[in-house]
């Protein structure tokens, strides 16, 4: 599937440290290359069943830092991402609205790219559709049910019956908790929460997820190895990712809320599959609320990237406000962020335009910038070091303003 355009990237003499990001299932710094030159990045794309709201934004911007950050280190990188174009919430909004669930996703998917391209994102190596692997995923839950890790579940509404992962089948490479580092009852929870079922009769398991849905009248369907359906969510990015990228990835990315079940369970279907670990490190984006909650499809509190172009926004401004913010925190928008991101916006374009100064410690700040950033992604402290050398007279030298366009993504002057 056809990604977005990329964004022009300048190269900046000399090279960055490697970036160090925090991995969730430890707890604890890492390099997630392991020093080698290559760099593999997984992020788990959209539903696309509504407009790109900014807890995406910065999502995507956040691993579009990390992109940039090995790519200034000198690492090849190789980055995939799905969008999950056939799945419960985007049927349930499409048959409300009465379209055709491939044109709802068709629609929103185009959108998701134009903010994309708007924002300066990266895009994807591998930008791959759910509905364009059913074959292969399918072929891969029919492993997991031949070698055990995978069983039936009577299914009364349908011809088939329902494939069920079984978290209690250990492998060499994961067990339940290992990422999450949660107990039992706030998976159980979760679960419920987050698209699972662990109510549903005959599992072995209630965290048990679902890896193969069994076809169901007026939903959509396909023929495959182990019968007609769909698949489940987890499975997909599993699939996709080991394909795509090979096992171990560097990072698994994406927002906290899917820390568990999603990434957990991606997890443990990699390691049945191939006996390896997903990833070397999972790597999390905070929440953002709105109005006092966090801005979610569900609750309806959107702030929207497109919703903020449309009354006049910069984009550079959108990601300047979103880059001033840690990506692993959680916190809330107020329509002052985006104002106060465009007064700095244009002081920063009148500092280059401006041509005075001092040239003599510009090299220092290109350092600084480095070195922020690869301190796990430290955006905040990037657009900092370019506030003090504003205000302290350093001159806009072409290096300095390309490092800013090259780690940080925004064009100035």
């Amino acid at each position: 599937m056809r990604a977005w355009q990329a964004p022009s990237v300048p190269e900046v003499p000399g090279s960055g440290p490697r970036p160090v990001v925090h991995d969730t299932s430890t707890g604890k710094p890492v390099d997630p290359t392991h020093g080698e030159a290559r760099a593999a990045l997984y992020v788990c794309g959209i539903t696309p069943y509504d407009a790109t709201h900014l807890g995406h934004a910065a999502t995507y911007l956040a691993f579009d830092t990390l992109g940039r950050a090995w790519r200034d280190a000198g690492l090849d990188v190789e980055y995939a991402q799905n969008t999950t174009d056939v799945d419960d919430p985007l049927l349930e909004r499409a048959a409300r609205d009465g379209v055709d669930w491939r044109d709802l996703a068709a629609s929103q998917i185009d959108l998701f790219r134009r903010d994309m391209e708007a924002l300066r994102i990266l895009p994807p190596d591998d930008y791959v559709a759910v509905t364009d692997e059913v074959e292969r995923i399918a072929e891969a839950v029919a492993f997991l049910q031949e070698t055990g890790s995978a069983y039936a579940v009577p299914t009364p509404d349908s011809e088939g019956d329902d494939l069920y992962f079984d978290v209690n089948r250990p492998t060499e490479s994961w067990s339940l908790g290992d990422e999450s580092r949660m107990d039992r009852e706030t998976m159980l929870a979760l679960s419920a929460e987050r698209g699972g079922d662990p109510d549903r009769p005959g599992k072995r398991d209630p965290l048990d997820p679902l890896l193969w849905r069994a076809a169901r009248a007026g939903e959509p369907s396909w023929e495959s190895a182990v019968g007609v359906g769909r698949p489940g969510w987890h499975i997909e990015c599993s699939v996709i990712a080991g394909d795509r990228l090979g096992l171990p990835i560097s990072v698994q990315g994406g927002g906290s809320d899917l820390v568990f079940p999603h990434h957990e369970m991606s997890a443990g279907h990699a390691a049945a599959l191939a006996h390896q670990p997903l990833a070397h490190a999972y790597v999390h984006t905070g929440m953002i609320a709105y109005q006092g909650e966090k801005i979610s499809k569900s609750l309806g509190n959107l702030v929207t990237v497109r919703g903020l172009l449309d009354d006049g926004a910069d984009p550079r401004a959108i990601r300047l406000a979103l880059l001033s913010h840690r990506y692993s925190d959680d916190w809330e928008w107020f329509d002052a962020e985006l104002a106060s991101a465009t007064r700095r916006l244009a002081t920063w374009d009148a500092w280059v335009g401006g041509g005075a100064g001092h040239a003599d410690d510009a090299d220092d700040v290109v350092a600084r910038l480095r070195a922020r950033v690869a301190d796990d992604l430290d955006t905040p402290g990037a657009v900092a070091a370019v506030d003090t050398a504003v205000a302290g007279g350093t001159r806009s030298t072409p290096e300095l303003v390309d490092v800013v366009d090259a780690l940080l993504g925004i064009r100035i002057g």
